[in-house]
């Protein structure tokens, strides 16, 4: 029991660590997503009615009011319960979807159920749970098919950081097999799984590996927001990971071109969605543009949510789906699939990613099909 005791303390100490690096210290890219270089044309002449514009999304087997998704954040922490309840209460109500933190804590100690079981506050939205890819090579597909069954997520994140893992104490250093394992993941959820990066995008060639694995939902989740080994280099217990920490805080491919990729390898039925440095409903518009089909948010919902509660967060989403859809009268788009085809330009460092060998002639997939 004792031993229970301290490694629940020590696991939360660690996670609200993270968490106030988060909230409290410069962990930002100094680059940025890209985004900024997809420049949408202005329709003076929209032939548009506001009320027009559908922004509605399929995600999971639902249809949300907006292609939202308020995505994970760190789990196990002191007030990971309270944070769970009230931002999947705020999806609810926003009608879009909500990834509750890392379960991981919930592998050693089932008794922690209660800070990620928050079905009866999004009843009729999206809920997916969250693990580390890592931990697929540590436990029985059983044990991880009950994490999301004992919280009655509608399916599973599972996350890819190993930036991340490198800069931290008691990290993994080993990732051989993962993508053997995602995909008798993937078979076994029956597709009810969101492959996703942690802030350092996804190559070519990983997204050619996920493609393997017969994943439906991939978040390329890029460089330009947090910076996960910035955030570790605060926490670093000697000068080796600290100092790696710094070295590798620009580490990753940046959101925009993390878009452009996943449009050219994945096949277009599958659902990819842009998160790392999203911002506000103009970046979400972009991103649509690029050819994402969603937008995950996480440390702007967490800001919003510390500095005026639950209320902060929602005006948060409502703001950022109003400027979405501001976006898409001022490009004459009437529904997602019309801003994916809306004309644009790529200026800068974004057009160099659409030079990369590997990518077809133009840079960019064509949305005709989607």
């Amino acid at each position: 029991m004792q031993e229970f005791a301290d490694h629940i303390e020590a696991t939360a100490r660690r996670k609200t660590e993270q968490l106030d690096i988060v909230a409290q210290k410069d962990v930002a890219f100094a680059r940025t997503t890209l985004l900024e270089e997809v420049q949408l044309i202005h329709q003076a002449l929209p032939e548009l009615d506001f009320e027009e514009i559908e922004i509605g999304a399929e995600f999971f087997g639902k249809t949300l009011a907006s292609p939202l998704l308020i995505n994970s954040m760190t789990g196990g922490a002191t007030w990971s319960a309270t944070l769970n309840r009230d931002l999947a209460a705020v999806a609810q109500k926003c009608g879009i979807a909500f990834a509750v933190g890392s379960q991981r804590i919930m592998l050693r100690h089932p008794e922690s159920v209660a800070d990620f079981a928050v079905r009866k506050f999004i009843p009729d939205g999206i809920l997916l749970g969250n693990i580390g890819a890592v931990q697929l090579l540590e436990y029985s597909p059983e044990r991880i098919v009950g994490l999301v069954r004992r919280i009655e997520a509608d399916g599973l994140c599972i996350h890819l950081n190993p930036a991340q893992e490198m800069i931290q104490h008691d990290g993994h250093r080993h990732f051989r097999g993962l993508t053997d394992k995602l995909k008798e993941m993937v078979e076994i959820l029956d597709g009810r799984v969101l492959i996703k990066e942690s802030g350092a995008g996804l190559s070519l060639e990983a997204l050619r590996l996920l493609k393997q694995t017969g994943a439906r939902y991939i978040d390329i989740s890029g460089a330009g927001g947090t910076s996960w080994t910035k955030v570790e280099s605060y926490r670093a217990p000697n000068n080796i990971l600290k100092s790696a920490g710094e070295i590798f805080s620009e580490w990753g491919i940046p959101t925009a071109a993390g878009i452009i990729l996943g449009r050219n390898i994945l096949t277009s039925d599958t659902c990819l969605v842009a998160s790392g440095g999203i911002r506000n409903g103009l970046d979400v518009a972009r991103a649509i543009a690029l050819g994402a089909d969603m937008a995950g948010i996480a440390r702007m919902v967490l800001m919003a949510f510390l500095e005026s509660g639950p209320e902060g967060a929602r005006g948060f989403i409502e703001a950022v789906t109003y400027q979405l859809k501001t976006a898409m009268l001022l490009t004459g788009a009437r529904n997602l699939k019309e801003m994916r085809n809306t004309p644009r330009m790529y200026t800068g460092l974004l057009l160099q990613w659409m030079n990369m060998p590997g990518l077809n002639e133009k840079g960019l997939p064509s949305h005709e099909d989607r």
